[in-house]
């Protein structure tokens, strides 16, 4: 069920692209590449409301015995700026429409620096931290070398990588789906996880496949690494504003020490020449073990954000 007029469509690309690129988001649900291929399995819809762009969609993250959990994320402008009376009426009124739907009205993925201003126009909203859907943001250069004492035992893992296996890496392309899927596919039924991990991991699979092959379309890149003929590690991402790239997809074969660092390091090389300072490497849902390898990296900004509901 869609509670706003548009779904998301790759034709909408430079519609919403001029909101994304207007205001510093920083999120990575504000890219466009990350909007359409989850456009599906969140449901997400669109629609420009007085001043702003205002998109909502279905959360699988904090759902609890199959409840249906909508939310909108922070309206976005066109002009770089906010009104702050012209921000408080496209609130309410989208909040007419959720509960027009029958749906209780909640925002989210606000991110930390539009908090204060979105509290001051809508005072009816409680506000908490979503710890689960911080991103993880990274300078793309710390990458490229893995330099400094915090990412010494990176560098090990790489220099062991290099100095003990051959290896082709190629950039990724829109013919490559198929066999990058078997990939992932292999790499995943091989995983140790939880079921609600999982979960997650066969979503993944049908979001990346479809924009792997319109990755042309969405404009993003992404690089692959073969060992003995066979891809073992890929990675995948698409703009946000002009000088960040998120990093949607990245898998390695576990069994081959420091073939992780490489396709970030590769990655990374390849985001650093098409002009990106900075690597988000995206939240980590509340998964201990993403949680801790994210961490390991160091990132140079932790973006909070929050959940905001209408009190009761």
């Amino acid at each position: 069920m869609g509670i706003f007029a548009n779904k998301i469509a790759i034709e909408d690309r430079q519609t919403l692209a001029e909101y994304f690129a207007s205001f510093r988001y920083m999120c990575s649900g504000t890219s466009f590449s990350s909007l359409y291929m989850w456009r599906n399995i969140n449901e997400f819809t669109w629609e420009i409301i007085g001043e702003y762009l205002c998109i909502e969609g279905l959360s699988h993250l904090e759902l609890e015995h199959d409840e249906e959990v909508h939310f909108m994320m922070p309206p976005m402008t066109r002009t770089g700026s906010y009104d702050e009376e012209a921000l408080a009426e496209a609130i309410r009124l989208a909040r007419e429409k959720f509960e027009k739907a029958g749906v209780r009205f909640t925002i989210r993925l606000v991110p930390g620096h539009m908090l204060d201003m979105i509290k001051r126009v809508s005072p009816g909203i409680t506000f908490e931290e979503d710890r689960p859907n911080y991103d993880y943001i990274y300078e793309t250069e710390k990458f490229l070398t893995f330099s400094g004492r915090k990412l010494h035992s990176k560098k090990n893992h790489l220099n062991y990588f290099l100095k003990n296996y051959e290896w082709e890496l190629e950039p990724l392309r829109p013919e490559m789906t198929d066999d990058i899927m078997e990939f992932i596919r292999r790499f995943n039924r091989d995983k140790d996880i939880p079921p609600e991990e999982m979960k997650f991991l066969i979503m993944e699979e049908e979001a990346m496949a479809d924009a792997l092959r319109n990755m042309d379309r969405l404009g993003c890149m992404g690089c692959v690494i073969y060992i003995d003929g066979q891809i073992e590690a890929a990675a995948f991402g698409g703009w946000l504003g002009d000088d960040t790239i998120v990093e949607h997809i990245e898998k390695a074969d576990h069994r081959y020490r420091g073939l992780y660092q490489l396709v970030l390091r590769e990655f990374s090389r390849m985001a650093r020449d098409r002009g990106a300072t900075y690597i988000n490497r995206e939240e980590d849902m509340d998964l201990d073990n993403l949680r801790q390898m994210k961490l390991s990296y160091h990132p140079c900004l932790l973006l909070d954000k929050y959940i905001g509901e209408i009190d009761t």
